[in-house]
């Protein structure tokens, strides 16, 4: 497994980090884990510590907290194994009804909930701090001295180490970072052949048809800020190997991403998986792709991207699929 120094940290992290989003089976409050469910947490994060994997990505809000709460059952069955890992967690997404039957879907980045989500995490993964807390996305309502004094109130009583956000565009980090003493160390962004405009964006600067903006500078302003980039969704649900298209993807484009993937996994004898990773890694911004499931099979297919090393003329060949033309 690749592994790389976390910027701002001092810790040797992995590559590729195991997603918790699914770990919780539903997203009913009212259903409960079973022991199944359980079962197969402890096969994944006993697969991911085999292939090397030690960053593990949570979510408060992941199956209504109970992704957390049941990896704090692993942890709890296996001492040191906290130890072991890198351990994240987001918080901001707030439910329709809560905390009443009325209120809406939002964001909440004031100083109660982040210290409050944080407080919840804590207790359901049974562990005294995170290594990393994310803002999950961004609040337009957010008050920057609430989140600076969530981020002091936290750090200082030792619940957080390190601070990031995910879903966030440059000018909203360059924001944060005026007001938080804590660097901002991580931005979480979708990012894959079918979802390439962090990347794209900057291709397509300044030509004569340019597509939407979706970048706003974000990927070199955090490269040259040290921020790095995790990727959220790397294999688009598995699109990037299927060929078959979610919304918002031409079907010509999904099937010619999963074409050349296919040529170029059984040119190096590896899976599709980690050929789609393996254009993320192989990026200089030391991309950290998120692999959300909780199919050991699936995950081994992934870990064979520390494998491989693209050339330069094989990332540009998915890159022209994945953005659906050649380059200007």
């Amino acid at each position: 497994m690749q592994t790389q120094t976390l910027p701002g940290t001092g810790q040797d992290v992995s590559r590729l980090i195991l997603g918790a989003m699914r770990f919780g089976g539903s997203w009913s409050r009212e259903e409960p884990v079973s022991a199944s469910q359980r079962a197969t947490v402890e096969r994944i994060v006993q697969t991911a510590l085999d292939l090397g994997i030690t960053v593990i990505d949570h979510a408060d809000i992941y199956c209504a907290g109970k992704s957390e709460a049941v990896f704090g059952d692993v942890l709890r069955a296996h001492p040191g194994l906290r130890q072991r890992l890198f351990l994240q967690s987001k918080c901001g997404i707030r439910f329709a009804g809560d905390p009443t039957p009325d209120a809406p879907a939002r964001y909440d980045f004031s100083r109660a909930h982040i210290v409050a989500s944080v407080e919840g995490s804590l207790r359901r993964l049974g562990v005294d701090h995170l290594d990393l807390l994310l803002l999950h996305r961004p609040d337009p309502l957010i008050e920057l001295e609430e989140v600076a004094a969530a981020f002091t109130a936290l750090e200082d009583a030792g619940k957080v180490r390190h601070f990031g956000v995910s879903n966030h565009t440059a000018a909203q980090i360059a924001l944060l970072r005026s007001v938080v003493r804590q660097p901002i160390l991580v931005n979480q962004v979708e990012l894959s052949l079918l979802h390439p405009h962090l990347i794209d964006a900057g291709v397509g600067f300044n030509q004569t048809s340019p597509g939407p903006d979706r970048n706003g500078g974000t990927l070199e302003y955090c490269r040259q800020h040290g921020i790095t980039v995790q990727a959220w969704s790397p294999l688009a649900k598995g699109a990037v190997v299927s060929g078959v298209a979610g919304p918002g993807v031409a079907p010509e484009t999904a099937q010619a991403v999963a074409a050349e993937v296919a040529r170029q996994a059984a040119e190096h004898g590896v899976s599709g998986e980690a050929i789609a990773l393996a254009w993320l890694l192989r990026h200089p911004a030391r991309i950290m792709p998120v692999i959300g499931t909780t199919n050991p099979a699936r995950l081994r297919a992934a870990g064979q991207a520390s494998e491989v090393t693209l050339t330069r003329e094989a990332w540009y060949r998915l890159f022209i699929a994945g953005r659906g033309g050649r380059v200007p």
